[in-house]
């Protein structure tokens, strides 16, 4: 058994969703990450990729989409495109849909713009600029996901939601966070505790000061 066919086995154990692991099935990692870690494409570790940053370990991107629960017609706010992975993933999910990303460092999202091109996928558009106030141009959105550790959820995410959409975040200090779940509601923004990670931190004006 491959290590991506022993991650699909993990992934079904723990009741992800379907759709989920047929588009990481299709999605190829490995033209995801740089040259010298394509071996270890399925290794189930986040890897290094350009500017500082990190591809997260498989198991953690498809708990994500998990809580996102996309449907095909979605139009998605991502913020940290980092290799376009996610973003490819997503694009895959929602076909009807679309899925702007937004990266914070150049060198960054010209790889993932080159990685979306490779994926032939033409509803994901990779942009460069400060995802922590989210992209009004393309609002509203039914779903926002955040792939770097953020102190709170800002505002303007929550404006840019449509009612009844989710927002999916890793929120808390810089070295520890909690993976959280806000549905928007006419009643207000229902928070779930995902669970302990560590991301990342995001820069940007709703970011870190480092």
């Amino acid at each position: 058994m491959t290590e991506k066919e022993e991650l699909v086995k993990k992934f079904k154990l723990m009741g992800i969703n379907e759709k989920v692991i047929s588009a990481f099935i299709k999605i190829k990692r490995e033209d995801f990450v740089l040259d010298e870690y394509k071996g270890e494409a399925y290794a189930d570790v986040p890897l290094p990729i350009p500017a500082g940053q990190t591809i997260s370990q498989p198991t953690t991107v498809v708990i994500m989409l998990d809580a996102l629960e996309l449907e095909e017609d979605d139009n998605v706010l991502e913020i940290g495109a980092g290799s376009g992975y996610n973003a490819a993933l997503i694009g895959e999910l929602c076909k009807k849909g679309r899925v702007v990303s937004i990266e914070f460092f150049k060198e960054l999202a010209d790889f993932a713009k080159r990685n979306i091109e490779k994926s032939k996928l033409k509803n994901v558009k990779i942009l460069r600029g400060d995802g922590t106030k989210g992209y009004a141009k393309d609002a509203p959105y039914t779903k926002v996901i955040c792939t770097a550790a953020i102190p709170e959820i800002p505002d303007e995410w929550v404006d840019q939601l449509e009612e009844n959409g989710v927002i999916i975040a890793p929120v808390g200090p810089q070295y520890g966070q909690k993976m959280i779940k806000l549905k928007k509601t006419k009643k207000g923004n229902e928070i779930t505790d995902l669970g302990d990670f560590i991301f990342v931190p995001s820069r940007g004006e709703h970011g870190y000061n480092i």
